[in-house]
């Protein structure tokens, strides 16, 4: 491996000192970051936000900060990406992913207050003027029809034109009949309350057998439905090509890969029409421009996954703004506490006609507040998707 000699000069950023790690407790999941120091007296962040495993996210990041960040010009963001995966034999996986993604961020945000711009004018500028989000973690309820439409409409009317949710229930490899015929009539009861100009995706959360899947694809046709969303789990990646050739329309993916390696056979075995890295999982901004242009040569459209904190959604925005197969952007942002954003002081909020503006403050111009952190610690708290009622979010 090429290693970059430590002792040269280095960039306006100066070199790294020291890294710290803040964990925030939500009633949605427990948000992770990290904030990396320099020499220079600046400071970057990023966010290292695992569903469950945030505390050994955060122990992995202290660890690998010691062992490769010390001493580091943050301008070096190839190197230093090389380094956490192969000098740390970390070899992807999850909270591997997440932690190199965090720190990938918060290199980015270093160059951009060193120089003074918004990162986004670092990775390609700007292909559009502002970012299309849609929402998701909306429907939290009970699964009625009534009340689902209901809770649709009210998101619409906060300006989204997209939503997204999972009518599934706890199911897992099959439906019963009774639960297939009830998922459907949640979808059809959706669509009815939006209207045909809103987009609607399905998630699946890659929990199907190849059997369930194409039944789903006969029952979701009629309700004109933007993608399905994993339909299968990824051990069975290869059959995802077939399904695909049977879908009327997009099948989407990706956001349990972590870099291009592992992306390698979704790309290899035609198995989505959109790809969907997360920022905070899939190598940072370094490695999804490449998986973005990797797409872009497979015809593919890029709607990054991100069921994260604000301060992913920002870094996201910027991430997208320089992505020429670009989609949209999932944010859940609608449903987290005011404090939040308190903790994430200057993260991009969404307007109220579904999108975010294309931002002016250098770096993510994202700042943490310890003290709101102190005030809301993490809860540890987990829900079990394939459990009856975990559309609720009662988490134990």
């Amino acid at each position: 491996m090429l290693v970059v000699d430590r002792t040269r000069p280095t960039g306006p950023a100066g070199r790294i000192t020291h890294v710290e790690t803040l964990l925030l407790g939500t009633a949605w999941r427990d948000f992770g970051y990290v904030r990396v120091h320099t020499d220079q007296g600046l400071s970057g962040v990023g966010e290292i936000t695992h569903p469950y495993r945030v505390a050994e996210t955060a122990a992995l990041a202290e660890a690998m900060a010691r062992r490769h960040l010390i001493g580091a010009d943050p301008f070096d963001t190839e190197e230093i990406w090389l380094r956490l995966y192969q000098g740390d034999f970390l070899r992807g996986g999850d909270v591997g992913g997440i932690v190199l993604s965090g720190f990938d961020q918060a290199m980015h945000d270093l160059m951009g207050k060193a120089l003074g711009v918004p990162v986004y004018r670092l990775t390609g500028g700007a292909c559009r003027n502002r970012v299309r989000v849609y929402a998701n973690g909306w429907y939290n309820g009970e699964r009625d029809p009534a009340v689902f439409a209901a809770k649709a409409r009210e998101t619409v009317a906060k300006g989204y034109s997209a939503l997204k949710f999972d009518p599934f229930g706890a199911g897992l490899h099959e439906l019963s009949r009774a639960e297939l015929r009830q998922s459907v009539e949640l979808v059809g009861a959706v669509r009815e309350a939006i209207g045909p100009d809103v987009d609607l995706f399905v998630e699946g959360h890659a929990r199907f057998a190849m059997t369930t899947a194409s039944a789903l694809l006969r029952a979701l046709e009629p309700f004109d439905i933007g993608w399905l969303e994993e339909p299968m789990p990824w051990t069975h990646i290869e059959r995802y090509a077939e399904l695909r050739a049977r879908a009327p329309f997009p099948i989407s993916g990706g956001e349990h890969f972590h870099n291009r390696y592992e992306y390698k056979q979704l790309f290899a075995t035609n198995a989505v029409d959109i790809i969907q890295p997360d920022l905070s999982m899939a190598g940072g901004l370094t490695e999804v421009r490449k998986l973005a242009a990797i797409a872009d040569t497979h015809g593919v459209m890029v709607a990054p996954h991100n069921s994260n904190s604000p301060l992913c959604t920002t870094v996201s925005v910027h991430a997208a703004l320089g992505i020429p197969n670009f989609k949209i952007l999932e944010t859940f942002d609608g449903l987290l506490e005011p404090y939040v954003f308190d903790a994430v002081r200057g993260a991009l909020p969404v307007t109220a006609d579904g999108h975010v503006e294309i931002p002016t403050a250098p770096g993510f111009g994202v700042e943490l507040d310890d003290d709101v952190f102190a005030e809301h610690p993490p809860t540890h708290r987990f829900w079990n998707m394939f459990s009856a009622g975990w559309e609720k979010r009662n988490r134990t």
